[in-house]
């Protein structure tokens, strides 16, 4: 299983992409951790940003499509996209994700 992770800069953007992938079965989960605050460097400076985080249920075998989606529909230029393996998925959960995403 992989846990993908994305921000986006405002709450309606983050629902409709994590609508989007559950409908599309990038992902069979996805949750959206709103106003976390970014500070990063972008165009010479660092910036201080309120964003909302997009934590990705999915598998490897679904990355691509993913992430393909992501920059395709993202608003953002260079979107954060960070693919994290888990190294610990309880037999219950890992069974229904795969069964929807590959359903």
């Amino acid at each position: 299983m992989l846990i993908v992770l994305t921000t986006t800069p405002t709450e309606e953007e983050a629902e409709q992409l994590a609508s989007q992938m559950v409908e599309q079965k990038l992902a069979a989960c996805v949750q959206v951790l709103p106003n976390i605050k970014s500070i990063y460097f972008w165009e010479g400076r660092i910036q201080k940003e309120g964003e909302n985080l997009l934590l990705i249920k999915t598998l490897d075998d679904r990355y691509s499509d993913l992430e393909k989606f992501i920059l395709e529909h993202h608003s953002y230029e260079i979107p954060e996209i960070v693919a994290l393996n888990s190294e610990h998925v309880s037999g219950s959960y890992l069974k229904w994700l795969s069964e929807f995403v590959r359903s």
